[in-house]
């Protein structure tokens, strides 16, 4: 089984907010001591925290549920519950984190210790301290916790590195990377004998250094999802510059300039903007009998699409084997890169906008439940606001229920079932709680 992951679905959920408490003061010598119940604590968040020592998602195969732990309870004598710690969950660089079911980007964690709350925790319930007033001094009213954050997140890794191996299966780009770099991947005379990604560090002379990725071989129709497909494509974005590896050998019975040719197609195809990057040709495999050849057919079909004064394409002759060539082709990589921009993957208006508090009242837009009528006549309450309003309320104490149901009235739910039709005693339902509907 290959260690290398690069996508994950994982479920993530902040800790509830713990419930404020209902207590009075007791004390042998103050009297009419009033209310003194404390709120309950912050659930903690889930946060996404970029690890610079990490490499795959392999990590999320096994594990992906995450669930950040709930605040304290309030206590009596006013004392507030403790607040919950965050749970953080380490990623690669390089993770984007996506919403599934809309594809809009939360987040692109590229920076070691990067930090991205995947889920916010919910906010502690209030204590009945925090009711009291004038015309009820002693209120037997708390809140529940705020309910933390639930949702489902997908993950997608892509490598981090400054050049990118492109070319067909078995054309020298595995044997290439082990001979620049400190990278050892597996190297076998047959197609796609890389499955996953390699990367490897190159040091070129005065100090100057570069990452090198070789991507999986690919093959004409990839980008619809031939071969190894688009699997591995999205690597490619984070490079720089291209190292266009092409074997002038001959000995697959290829065109070399046909071959050039669709790995430019299925670029496009994949992402128009992949032809932004530059490419150095590497003409690999000149070591063998036909290579010199090809290679001179190889650049008059090339150079014949370009006017005098264009800027042709870099070509450098290689052989990976004996090891020619290697050192002007890799000086000139470093002089590009110094000269070359990072390619943003993502548009700016493509992140999806956030709120950075959060907001605990009502949307005056929108009514902020729906009313639905059960199979058995019963009428049944849904929203988010009305259920998370629900979910903080303690109706174990009758005035919270009754703070409860002047919500409901403020929020027009009364006026709402009146006019749908519902009369003095139906059932009317929010979630397992029932209750009747009082005209």
């Amino acid at each position: 089984m290959s260690m290398f992951l690069d996508t994950a679905k994982v479920d993530v959920k902040g800790g509830n907010g713990g419930n404020g408490m209902v207590a009075f003061r007791r004390e042998k010598y103050v009297p009419d001591g009033g209310p003194a119940g404390g709120d309950g604590g912050k659930g903690g968040n889930v946060i996404f925290k970029v690890d610079e020592g990490l490499r795959t998602l392999m990590d999320f195969r096994y594990n992906r549920n995450f669930k950040a732990k709930p605040g304290e309870n309030g206590m009596n004598k006013g004392m507030h519950g403790r607040g919950s710690a965050d749970l953080i969950v380490s990623v690669p660089q390089g993770t984007t984190v996506k919403d599934p079911d809309t594809g809009k980007i939360l987040a692109d964690l590229l920076t070691n210790g990067q930090e991205y709350v995947a889920a916010k925790g919910g906010r502690g319930g209030r204590g009945n301290i925090r009711f009291a007033t004038p015309r009820n001094p002693a209120p037997e009213i708390a809140e529940n916790g705020e309910p933390g954050q639930d949702r489902s997140l997908l993950l997608e890794l892509r490598v981090l590195a400054d050049v990118g191996l492109v070319g067909f299966p078995s054309v020298g780009k595995s044997t290439l990377l082990s001979v620049i770099s400190n990278a050892r991947p597996k190297i076998g005379a047959y197609h796609f004998t890389t499955l996953v990604p390699n990367i490897g560090m190159v040091r070129v002379g005065d100090g100057e250094s570069f990452v090198v990725a070789d991507m999986p071989g690919l093959i004409e129709g990839a980008s619809q999802g031939v071969g190894l497909g688009t699997q591995f494509l999205r690597h490619i974005e984070r490079t720089r510059v291209l190292l266009h590896v092409i074997d002038m050998s001959g000995m697959e019975g290829r065109d070399p300039y046909e071959d050039y040719k669709a790995i430019n197609d299925e670029l496009e195809t994949y992402n128009l903007r992949l032809l932004e990057r530059p490419q150095i040709i590497v003409a690999n495999k000149m070591d063998m009998p036909d290579s010199e050849e090809n290679l001179k057919e190889f650049k008059e079909k090339l150079y014949a699409n370009y006017e005098e004064f264009e800027d042709k394409p870099l070509i450098f002759p290689v052989s990976g084997i004996t090891r020619q060539g290697l050192q002007p082709m890799l000086e000139a990589t470093a002089e590009l890169l110094e000269t070359t921009p990072e390619f943003p993957v993502y548009d700016e208006e493509e992140f999806l906008q956030e709120a950075e508090e959060a907001y605990y009242g009502f949307n005056e837009e929108g009514p902020g439940f729906e009313i639905a009528r059960d199979d058995d006549a019963s009428w049944i309450l849904s929203g988010e606001k009305l259920e998370k309003l629900f979910n903080m309320t303690n109706l174990d104490h009758d005035e919270s229920a009754m703070k409860f149901a002047r919500q409901l009235r403020g929020l027009g739910v009364d006026e709402a079932l009146r006019e749908r039709g519902a009369r003095d005693g139906d059932i009317v339902r929010i979630g397992n709680f029932v209750f009747e509907f009082v005209d």
